[in-house]
């Protein structure tokens, strides 16, 4: 399904006419407010700041704040809650064409339960959309972005219960109802596939052990499958011209060495993390891949009549990702040196730099996942995350000279138009963490991403000010040109 004209008019551009060019943000890293204005506690509101934060996330932990043990950075942020306008106009500065954003399901529905939504939540929300609008920025909303409702998580393990279906989709409904007419572009849920590493995050509970031989991610999985195909279904009957997409983690995954073990286990891996969901999500049912798979693993899914009928009907529009690396990996032997990335991790590849916070740089990478992608479903693709978290050092000028930042998006940007060349759909470029946030993965400040700088610390001093890193001024020239000064 075309989305709009996506070839290039001559042999000398890099994009197409209309390509989106923006930034991406989640509620729970900027927004702050954590309890303002009626929003009840999510997910990411127990999840402190440091390294705490990975154990957190990759073990049994009880559910609730820890105050006098831990800090909570997300529960300021960068106080875009107040500084919305601000922000925006500074978006606007730079030209942005679009500008992604999540709505946390809690400011709409506390506990998630309530039959009426919060009007302060609604309005807070709507106020933003009328703030793009007024500066020609289309809204592009994820509806589920790791702000699950901490009271789900608590009285129904999450998604692990099927009740999670019906309540998600009254929160779709209330978010069509109320921004449809000014809101074209969705997506359901945010990095589906992370579910694998971090299913406290988008799945609201928490394991031991090898998730990919697990029945509850597996299970959790499918009712959000079959959330996502009821709430594109409800979308495309509430709302005109609506597009709606699903989005993942992307990564090509290398065989280290050309041992065929290598390759079949580096296969094995990528068809799993990169091609289950959107295997389901895209082409409206289960891989074949995937019976050995429940087979050998003891996993037997719990599917309703009529589910699979739903999936297959209502497919996604398009298909957003996020890039950040590129993994390697060799079959097993126990000797091996692993490097980290967006939750996953794979063997080092000497090939390859990383950043201080050691995610392996590959822009290659980039252009092999799109090919990919696309040659698998021939579906239009949309970059919805892709940057770089750096320390930035403010000079005694107020400057910010970033150039480490423009390199690698510049790198980035370069594979993407040659992926274009190659015959891929790519509808826009969102870089991630647009604006200084707070990491989610480590849940710091000193990790940053932003065009532009926030003064926030991780000790949480600052001042909440905002200002322009000459990469601010960079992008505001690529988007000017289109992307053809890279």
């Amino acid at each position: 399904m075309q989305l709009f004209n996506t070839k290039l008019l001559n042999e000398s551009e890099r994009f197409p006419e209309g390509f989106l060019w923006g930034g991406a943000t989640a509620a729970n890293q900027i927004e702050g407010a954590y309890l303002t204005g009626n929003k009840g506690l999510t997910i990411a509101d127990i999840l402190p700041g440091g390294k705490i934060r990975l154990e957190w996330l990759q073990d049994e932990r009880p559910l609730e704040i820890i105050a006098d043990k831990y800090t909570y950075p997300n529960h300021e942020g960068i106080n875009h809650y107040e500084h919305f306008k601000q922000d925006i106009a500074l978006f606007a500065e730079m030209g942005f064409k679009c500008y992604r954003f999540s709505i946390s399901w809690a400011r709409i529905f506390p506990t998630g339960e309530e039959l009426t939504p919060n009007q302060e939540g609604l309005d807070f929300y709507g106020n933003i959309i009328d703030e793009l609008i007024k500066h020609n920025i289309e809204p592009v909303v994820t509806i589920s972005h790791f702000e699950m409702p901490l009271y789900l998580a608590k009285t129904y393990g999450g998604w692990k219960d099927r009740k999670l279906i019906s309540l998600f989709l009254n929160y779709c409904e209330v978010l069509f109802k109320h921004f449809g007419k000014k809101v074209k572009y969705w997506m359901t849920f945010n990095e589906i596939n992370s579910a694998f590493m971090m299913p406290i995050m988008s799945l609201g509970f928490q394991t031991n052990g090898d998730n990919f031989k697990n029945k509850d991610i597996f299970q959790a999985l499918h009712h959000q499958f079959v959330a996502s195909s009821l709430a594109i279904k409800l979308g495309r009957e509430m709302i005109k011209s609506v597009k709606i997409g699903s989005m993942v983690i992307a990564a090509p995954f290398y065989p280290l060495t050309c041992n065929p073990k290598d390759i079949l286990y580096a296969f094995d891996i990528e068809r799993m993390w990169n091609f289950y969901c959107s295997d389901i999500q895209v082409r409206g049912e289960y891989p074949s891949y995937s019976q050995r798979h429940f087979k050998e693993n003891n996993i037997e899914l719990e599917i309703a009549p009529g589910d699979l009928d739903i999936i297959r009907s209502n497919t996604v529009d398009y298909i957003a990702f996020s890039y950040y690396n590129s993994c390697t990996e060799k079959h097993p032997s126990g000797d091996e040196v692993r490097v980290g990335g967006n939750m996953m991790s794979g063997v080092e590849n000497p090939y390859l730099t990383a950043s201080e916070w050691g995610w392996e740089i590959d822009p290659t990478g980039l252009r092999i996942i799109l090919n990919k992608i696309y040659d698998r479903y021939k579906t239009p693709l949309f970059i919805v995350e892709n940057g770089l978290g750096a320390k930035d050092t403010v000079k005694a000028d107020g400057s910010i000279d970033d150039d480490y930042r423009i390199e690698y998006l510049k790198e980035h940007l370069i594979a993407a138009s040659e992926a274009i060349k190659d015959g891929v759909e790519l509808m826009g470029y969102t870089m991630w963490g647009c604006i200084d946030l707070v990491s989610a993965s480590t849940g710091q400040m000193s990790k940053r991403y932003g065009f532009i700088y926030v003064d926030k610390q991780d000790d949480g001093s600052g001042t909440f000010a905002r200002s322009r890193k000459k990469s601010f001024y960079w992008y505001k020239e690529v988007i000017t040109q289109n992307g053809n000064n890279i």
